[in-house]
């Protein structure tokens, strides 16, 4: 996948090079030191602290940059950059008495594709992405939990967003697709849902589970068993007691097989993971999670489910989340993890679902405008976050930024890892898992 160009043609060659006026990627020699800066100052001061924690030489610099931006980078599971809130539509919705739940959909809907209809925001996204060096996300576009109409609004938004940007930014659906874009400096969204759809009719199994060709049928291509609660299908991370998937759960994993919808397990209880894993007949993941053979963490996974998990030839994708990673909570601490996945279950099974996202420069200016709105619930249902006494700093969230996705690349060079392996990691495991998937 690493495109033979020399370092010199392939930055010139880069997407971001016809952005250059507003958003400098250095391609003179002289500038060489500077490769990273791009003239935003929320994506420069965030590269800042990264690299003076890993501290490259600036061969390994170029050597990165080569290597990340010539490869097809695919997120195992993330978010596409976020756009500002429009504050003068917001306002008027809240002027004409328009409810919380109203008013939180509203707000969901522009920061996901407000890039479609607004030019300043549209120039914000795609640029972002480009600096990130990201070819693919797999895309969360279904809100927590079971209700297919709840999942479907994500859904509309990100589908909006990819019908109005092409061919910029378009929804993608295969291994091939994802490929293709890279070839034509473009980008994609893969999409996922936090949730298997559910009727909650309960008139016999195939009845419940027959939205899981709908929701294949608009696009999902991975859903997740579980987020942090209990549901019919199994545990979530966040339950205090895990009895593993459940009689129904195994009939999900077969059909979601049957339907090519890869088994996400990143939000489940460790048992019901590893259930799960026995149960796949496909390569399955945990988009985005940690290893607690580096540190115990409730949202990570113990050692003998990734290899459950790596014995379907699934992968596992480490998350960008401080208070998972332990230690000081930064990319240091995430290599730390992903090291740990390839030494021990093999370079295929290793990914990055980073879970953060960048947000537009102008979204603090825009909610600075806002009007006081009616309070929506503070301690949602499907959240079930359990405690614990992490505090992070700004050096810890600052250095796991989604737009240093470079930079990851850069960490992996400096623990020894060879080329080949990187872009496993980077993207050539997770389109082998959803080629394997495919229908």
């Amino acid at each position: 996948m690493k495109t033979q160009l020399s370092r010199r043609h392939l930055i010139k060659s880069l997407p971001m090079a016809a952005l250059a006026g507003s958003f400098n990627i250095h391609v003179c020699s002289q500038e060489a030191k500077k490769l990273w800066v791009t003239g935003n100052p929320v994506i420069d001061k965030a590269r800042e602290i990264a690299l003076g924690l890993l501290r490259p030489t600036q061969a390994q610099l170029e050597n990165a940059w080569e290597l990340h931006f010539g490869s097809v980078v695919f997120e195992s599971y993330g978010f596409a950059p976020r756009c500002a809130v429009d504050a003068e539509a917001m306002n008027e919705a809240v002027t004409a008495g328009a409810s919380a739940a109203e008013l939180s959909d509203l707000r969901e809907s522009m920061t996901m594709n407000r890039n479609a209809t607004n030019e300043r925001e549209r120039k914000e996204f795609l640029e972002a992405f480009q600096a990130a060096g990201v070819t693919c996300i797999f895309q969360n576009t279904g809100e927590e939990g079971n209700d297919p109409m709840r999942l479907i609004k994500r859904l509309a938004h990100f589908t909006k967003a990819t019908d109005l940007m092409k061919p910029a930014l378009s929804k993608v659906v295969t291994a091939e697709e994802i490929v293709a874009l890279k070839k034509a400096g473009h980008v994609g969204l893969c999409f996922t849902t936090n949730g298997v759809p559910l009727r909650m009719d309960w008139e016999s199994v195939r009845d419940e589970l027959r939205y899981v060709r709908i929701f294949q049928e608009l696009g999902v291509r991975m859903m997740h068993l579980t987020y942090n609660r209990r549901n019919p299908i199994g545990d979530g991370a966040g339950e205090p007691h895990d009895g593993g998937l459940s009689d129904f759960g195994q009939a999900a994993v077969a059909e979601m097989n049957k339907l090519g919808v890869i088994v996400d397990v990143a939000h489940s209880g460790w048992k019901t993971a590893l259930d799960a894993a026995k149960a796949s007949s496909k390569p399955m993941v945990a988009s985005h999670t940690t290893c607690c053979g580096v540190y115990e963490h409730f949202r990570g996974k113990p050692d003998d489910t990734i290899k459950a998990i790596c014995d379907t030839d699934g992968l596992v994708g480490i998350c960008c989340i401080s208070r998972f990673l332990g230690g000081k909570g930064d990319v240091t601490a995430m290599m730390d993890h992903l090291d740990h996945l390839i030494k021990k279950f093999g370079s295929k099974h290793a990914a990055i679902g980073c879970d953060v996202a960048y947000t537009s420069r102008f979204d603090k200016e825009e909610r600075a405008k806002l009007l006081k709105a009616p309070a929506g619930s503070a301690d949602k249902w499907e959240h079930l976050w359990p405690k614990d006494d992490y505090v992070t700093t700004i050096e810890a969230e600052q250095s796991v930024a989604w737009s240093n996705w470079p930079l990851f690349t850069l960490g992996m060079i400096m623990r020894g890892h060879s080329d080949e392996v990187i872009q496993k990691v980077i993207g050539g495991n997770m389109l082998r898992v959803l080629k394997a998937n495919a229908i």
